[in-house]
């Protein structure tokens, strides 16, 4: 019985783990108005007839502070990579001169800061969702098992435990919550 709800509460721990680590992918994605070759990530080349992520078709660097320079291995997919970047809408247009593709990455405005501040704070709520609904997972599996037999006060101590890496990974979405909003309202 014990195994079972240790195995069902280390799932939920895994599930709220997994909660920070989807967030911090999610906001790599979001523009600071700095270049960063993680903006491409997530996007796929169709790469002789077979969907493949970007920076397995290329070498991706940035040659400044607003320039993403992608070099592909092979120069007769240059064309599909730039479609690719160009589908992806990431508001920004990549220029093909023959050799490599450069992208410019406009600075930006305030307005565009605001909404993206918006969308990490949504992001970051998402997250949150995640994170607790884990812990009402958790929680149910051993108010269950307490009805089941288990001891109660091992019971008990088992949802403070729960609660414990609840408030911790919340306080942790909201620090990175917050470290990104400063850097996408930092100029």
């Amino acid at each position: 019985m014990e195994d079972l709800l240790s195995d069902q509460l280390e799932e939920s721990k895994m599930l709220m783990e997994e909660a920070i680590e989807h967030l911090e992918r999610e906001l790599v994605k979001v523009r600071t108005g700095k270049a960063s070759p993680a903006m491409l990530h997530g996007i796929m080349v169709n790469y002789y007839g077979t969907p493949t992520p970007i920076n397995q078709t290329a070498s991706i660097s940035t040659a400044d502070s607003r320039t993403i320079t992608i070099q592909p291995f092979d120069k007769s997919n240059l064309g599909t990579i730039e479609k690719a970047i160009f589908e992806a809408n990431l508001g920004v247009t990549p220029q093909n001169d023959g050799q490599l593709i450069r992208i410019n990455v406009p600075p930006l405005t305030t307005e565009r800061r605001q909404q993206l501040a918006k969308v990490v704070k949504a992001e970051g709520e998402e997250a949150k969702i995640s994170i607790r609904n884990a812990r009402r997972d958790a929680m149910e599996s051993i108010k269950k098992e307490v009805k089941n037999g288990y001891p109660e006060d091992a019971g008990k101590r088992m949802e403070e435990r729960v609660q414990g890496w609840t408030d911790t990974l919340s306080k942790k979405v909201e620090d990175i919550v917050e470290n990104k909003e400063k850097e996408v309202m930092t100029l």
